[in-house]
């Protein structure tokens, strides 16, 4: 039983998204969404986050979204390293605050500022001893950052009792055709 669960995927800009308005944005997190019911029923209570631009923060988002329908369920950012928004723009940093102050745990693994690509390393393991599964928005044929948690999942899962759900590119485009279509019958009635 997944009550535990990890998820991350690409950063926005690996899907060359790069402003809240775009298209793939609910089709991503209607993804997610159709994985958090399903482990919901089976118990799922809390999702890990790293709180990275992209589909972490999107999750975040739905996460909230789906609290009046699911008030148990809670999420917790955990990042490598202090201040990872740093460097990025004042928009997004202010949002990403916000994500930070409305999480039910917020943490830094290292609580330090960013020092090296260890404390990415170190997050990892942590947030996999403290998981039971993780839901991985990656596509084999697209590679990019997610690989490197896919791998050390996978060996995880070698070893121990843990789930590793995978959401590609053909999930992605099978949602985003049932997406069209209940687009156009909206239209219709």
């Amino acid at each position: 039983m997944v009550k535990r669960l990890v998820v991350t995927g690409y950063k926005q800009h690996e899907l060359g998204i790069f402003d809240d308005k775009h298209p793939g944005i609910p089709i991503i997190k209607k993804a997610i969404q159709n994985q958090f019911i399903a482990l919901i029923d089976a118990g799922l209570e809390w999702v890990i986050l790293g709180g990275q631009l992209g589909v972490e923060t999107w999750t975040a988002e739905l996460i909230l979204e789906m609290k009046e329908e699911y008030p148990d369920l809670k999420f917790a950012i955990i990042t490598p390293f202090l201040d990872q928004e740093k460097n990025w723009n004042e928009l997004k940093q202010e949002k990403y605050r916000t994500l930070l102050h409305q999480a039910d745990f917020q943490t830094s693994v290292t609580k330090k500022p960013y020092e090296a690509p260890w404390q990415f390393i170190e997050r990892n393991k942590f947030i996999l001893r403290n998981s039971d599964g993780m839901l991985l928005v990656y596509d084999e044929e697209n590679e990019g950052s997610p690989k490197f948690i896919k791998k050390l999942a996978e060996q995880y899962a070698e070893k121990n009792e843990y789930e590793l759900f995978v959401i590609n590119a053909y999930d992605l485009q099978v949602m985003a055709e049932e997406h069209a279509e209940e687009e156009r019958n909206n239209l219709y009635d």
